[in-house]
């Protein structure tokens, strides 16, 4: 009973939602909120892959960029708040990939910010090409988490409030090779952009702050994202290497 007992909110929802209780009393509304959560994160990626595929190859105007990274931002912000709700309701994600789309949403609100000016231009492209490549790799994770997850789930090694989120889980770990080297070359991406904006960054007055703050969350999105993927997979490796021995 007392996984339906209305629960206090975080601080985060309490910023956001006030007190208001979002505890859901029943599994099938659980399950329905959570499958609604899925189908919003497929559907959003997709649209934000179509619509970084137009800015890219086809439209060329600051305008255009402005509206993606405002769906960027709404969508990373939709993220945190449906996130804190499913977690209040019992779904285990924790750790740094909810930490990932907080510093995800900041950066996007950055790039809305930014000027239109030399500085921007120069990195315009490499972030659309970077956003194309995110939103790809978005779609394959939310389509291989899915089917791990439906799985996991038919054989009960895992809770029916677990979800897909960004990046590698422990969960996600048979037939993973696939995955993995697109997981690591977006992670190196981020890197790459991180020291490009540095690079720009030292190389000009500093006038735009957005390039120096941009530059600091892709950093730190690399760092967060490449080391808990080594710290995964090592530690499947090393717990798949000792199954034998413990036999």
């Amino acid at each position: 009973m007392e996984a339906f007992l209305p629960k206090k909110n975080g601080l985060y929802l309490n910023l956001v939602l006030g007190n208001v209780n979002v505890t859901l009393l029943s599994k099938q509304s659980k399950f329905a909120y959570k499958d609604e959560y899925e189908k919003f994160k497929l559907c959003a990626t997709v649209a934000l892959l179509l619509f970084s595929f137009m800015c890219y190859f086809f439209v060329n105007h600051r305008v255009f960029d402005a509206i993606l990274n405002f769906l960027l931002l709404c969508y990373y912000c939709t993220l945190t708040i449906r996130e804190s709700v499913l977690i209040t309701n019992g779904s285990r994600i924790k750790g740094w990939w909810v930490f990932h789309h907080y510093i995800s949403a900041f950066l996007s609100g950055v790039m809305l910010t930014w000027p239109d000016g030399s500085l921007y231009k120069a990195f315009r492209n490499q972030f659309l090409a970077y956003s194309l490549y995110q939103s790809f790799v978005q779609c394959l994770q939310c389509y291989y988490q899915s089917g791990c997850l439906y799985r996991l789930r038919a054989l009960g090694e895992r809770h029916n409030m677990d979800l897909t989120v960004e990046g590698f889980q422990s969960w996600m770990w048979k037939g993973l090779t696939f995955l993995l080297p697109f997981l690591f070359f977006g992670h190196f991406w981020q890197l790459v952009n991180g020291f490009c904006l540095f690079r720009m960054a030292l190389l000009s007055d500093l006038s735009e702050w957005q390039v120096l703050m941009c530059g600091l969350c892709f950093l730190i999105l690399f760092m967060g994202n490449f080391f808990t993927t080594v710290a995964v997979v090592r530690q499947k490796l090393k717990s798949r290497n000792q199954k034998p021995k413990n036999l």
